[in-house]
């Protein structure tokens, strides 16, 4: 009998600016069936069903959440869930009920920490690209700055899990393509609202970044996230085309609508030097999809587990842990948002190897890993509830603050 045939059947929106502690409480933590445990599912809303269910992993017993979306239903859609910053975190059951979504998983790899680099604020900004409500957010850090464990071969940074303004999901890239214009020519932009610049390069940051210190933004290498600071920095403030404000280190603080605060580091340094108080610039920026030709609605980081029904090569079969995973079926209109319960019990989770694997025989054709560990929470509303609930027990006994996650949504 197969492990299948084992299973039962069973925005940007008008949000307040959330600055959140780790400590903010998430909502009411619903237990996890025991092993062995007949699942369990329930219809959350209209096109999103919820069920539970035991894996046997190479490491012990896992338990599964799991959240099934189908987006053939006009009245459900996927979004964004962030706190209307991108250098800002709160719980995935804060973020869902602030935006009034029905079910939710949280995200993107994030910085979580900064012990290397003692003094510097860690911004709790996402490795990848994001995007919401159509509104490019920001783009990636360097593949050695993420936060993230090692990438398969052949993926990056850039790799993002989105839905298109055709409501169909897709596994892509998309990478930033930036110039900022002055009278003396053009310089390529190389940062958009990042925790980590490209060495030598300038970096844009606007309102959408919060109100963290940009000094991390200079930290660290290309290949080596753990590197020092860089001593050679400079910062210009634009505002309605214009620059007017210079500074030798990066600032912090919230930077207002109209405005674009680049960073130089390195020859990025030496060419933002050059700017002076009243000089006309123009900043531009997009992001650019590796495959897709139709513009994202929404979109986030993290890293291609399963494509076109096969595992990526090279993924790690030896580290188990609680993992949260993202999956497309049915022509990218069938979503599976999958999340490990951390419960003492389960809490060596699979490997990725094993995520990819579950992840075929549960229907997808893609598949797409998200932060794991204690930032695992998959939340949904029980019937008739107008908040949503905990469904999986988070690894840290608590919800952790995290960037960004994916919402479910519902219309009447």
């Amino acid at each position: 009998m197969t492990r299948r045939q084992k299973r039962s059947t069973a925005h940007r929106s008008a949000l307040s600016f959330v600055t959140v502690l780790g400590t903010l409480a998430g909502a009411a933590l619903v237990g996890a069936a025991p092993a062995g445990a007949v699942p369990t599912a329930a219809a959350i809303a209209r096109g999103v069903t919820y069920r539970q269910f035991d894996i046997r992993g190479s490491k012990g017993p896992a338990h599964a959440h799991l959240l099934t979306v189908d987006l053939r239903d006009p009245h459900v859609r996927l979004g964004l869930l962030y706190p209307g910053a991108v250098a800002a975190r709160a719980t995935v059951s804060r973020l869902a009920d602030a935006q009034g979504a029905v079910a939710g998983v949280n995200g993107d790899f994030f910085n979580i920490s900064e012990t290397q680099h003692p003094g510097v604020e860690a911004t709790g900004a996402t490795d990848g690209p994001a995007i919401a409500a159509e509104h490019v957010l920001k783009a990636a850090v360097p593949d050695g700055q993420r936060f993230g464990p090692a990438l398969p071969p052949g993926t990056s940074t850039q790799d993002v899990f989105g839905v298109g303004v055709d409501r169909r999901a897709r596994l892509d890239g998309l990478a930033l393509k930036g110039t900022i214009r002055t009278p003396a020519g053009h310089l390529p932009l190389g940062g958009l609202n990042q925790f980590a610049l490209p060495e030598n390069s300038i970096g844009a940051f606007t309102s959408d970044w919060g109100a963290v210190s940009r000094v991390r933004a200079t930290c660290g290498t290309d290949t080596d996230r753990g590197a020092a600071c860089s001593t050679d920095t400079y910062e210009v403030t634009v505002r309605h085309g214009r620059v007017v404000a210079v500074a030798d280190a990066p600032g912090r603080g919230t930077v207002a609508a109209g405005t674009t605060v680049l960073v130089g580091r390195e020859e990025g340094a030496r060419q933002l030097r050059k700017f002076t108080v009243g000089e006309p610039v123009k900043v531009t920026h997009r992001l650019v999809a590796d495959r897709s030709k139709v513009p994202y609605r929404f979109a986030l980081g993290g890293y291609p587990v399963l494509r076109r029904g096969q595992p990526l090569p090279g993924l790690d079969g030896t580290t188990s842990a609680v993992r949260t995973a993202v999956g497309i079926a049915g022509g990218g209109r069938r979503l599976l948002l999958f999340a490990l319960d951390g419960a003492p019990d389960y809490r060596k989770g699979l490997t990725i190897a094993e995520v990819a694997s579950e992840m075929r025989e549960l229907g997808a054709v893609d598949a797409f890993s998200l932060d794991g560990g204690g930032s695992t929470t998959l939340v949904a509303r029980a019937p008739g509830a107008s908040t949503v609930t905990v469904r999986n027990h988070p690894s840290g006994d608590a919800e952790r603050p995290v960037p960004n996650g994916i919402g479910v949504f519902t219309t009447p």
